[in-house]
């Protein structure tokens, strides 16, 4: 098994993330019903899960397995599958399950790459908007066969601004505190409902920026990359890295200007201050 162990071919596993992620996608628009039933709720009655979410989880770890057998998977459905390979496959089978049950077109299928702790490939499927999203570590990021950017040398008044919002009722009504203090600042705000899915737009400049308390290490792994990729800055607040606590996403310069307008705020706490 010595060989399972060498640094993979980036290449490949880039290919082996587009195509899982594309067939997953498919099967999901295929056997969506008209009005998909939820299955269970994990931390709130608001976060969902539906069957398809485990079927299309089930089918990605079993064509990674075919593939690279010896490989770890990290799924959020699925938990964490230990390996002996020379990669962990981070999964969401479908980030943004809110909108693929209401039938809204923002839901993803998010998988990423990591070698030696570091996403080094990723793809996200956007099956019903018909896109592909994917990035490979010092390669750049694409949609199909275009090169991405982020939007470069805007202004926080002028940044539109993507954001998303908890389950929890406490966290949420936080956000809402922020929110009332960011969006007089910025030129609007969008909420779309999928972390990857905002990341991407970060990354094609469909939006310019993108903030969150509250996202998983699945939902913003392949994403992640792909902004990066097409040039814009990740992180947390205050130095940290990006986490749970807190994710930003934009372009150096701009980056600064939401952290700055958002520290003073507080944003990572989970009490309303009224």
């Amino acid at each position: 098994m010595d060989e399972e162990r060498i640094s993979p071919d980036r290449a490949e596993l880039l290919a082996l993330a587009v195509s899982v992620a594309e067939e997953a996608g498919r099967m999901l628009v295929a056997k969506r019903p008209a009005r998909p039933e939820v299955v269970d709720t994990k931390s709130s009655p608001t976060d969902v899960v539906t069957a398809l979410d485990r079927a299309a989880e089930e089918l990605i770890r079993a064509r990674i397995a075919e593939a690279r057998p010896y490989d770890a998977v990290l799924g959020e459905e699925g938990g964490d599958t230990p390996g002996t390979g020379g990669a962990r496959w981070v999964v969401d089978p479908i980030d943004g399950t809110v909108n693929f049950l209401y039938g809204l077109p923002d839901w993803a299928v998010s998988v990423g790459v990591e070698v030696d702790g570091e996403i080094v490939a990723g793809a996200v499927s956007v099956p019903q908007r018909g896109e592909l999203y994917s990035a490979s570590k010092g390669e750049g990021a694409w949609l199909g066969g275009e090169r991405l950017r982020c939007n470069t040398g805007v202004e926080l008044e002028r940044a539109l601004v993507a954001t998303g919002f908890g389950y929890e009722a406490a966290r949420r009504a936080v956000q809402a505190e922020v929110l009332a203090h960011v969006l007089p600042r910025v030129r609007d705000i969008r909420r779309g409902g999928s972390c990857a899915v905002d990341l991407c737009s970060v990354a094609a400049g469909r939006v310019d920026a993108y903030y969150e308390r509250g996202t998983n290490y699945w939902d913003h792994a392949a994403a992640g990359l792909v902004a990066t990729e097409a040039g814009a800055r990740m992180g947390g607040l205050r130095g940290r890295p990006h986490g749970t606590d807190m994710l930003v996403c934009a372009a150096p310069g701009l980056f600064e200007s939401l952290h700055d307008l958002l520290v003073p705020l507080d944003p990572e706490r989970d009490t309303p201050a009224h």
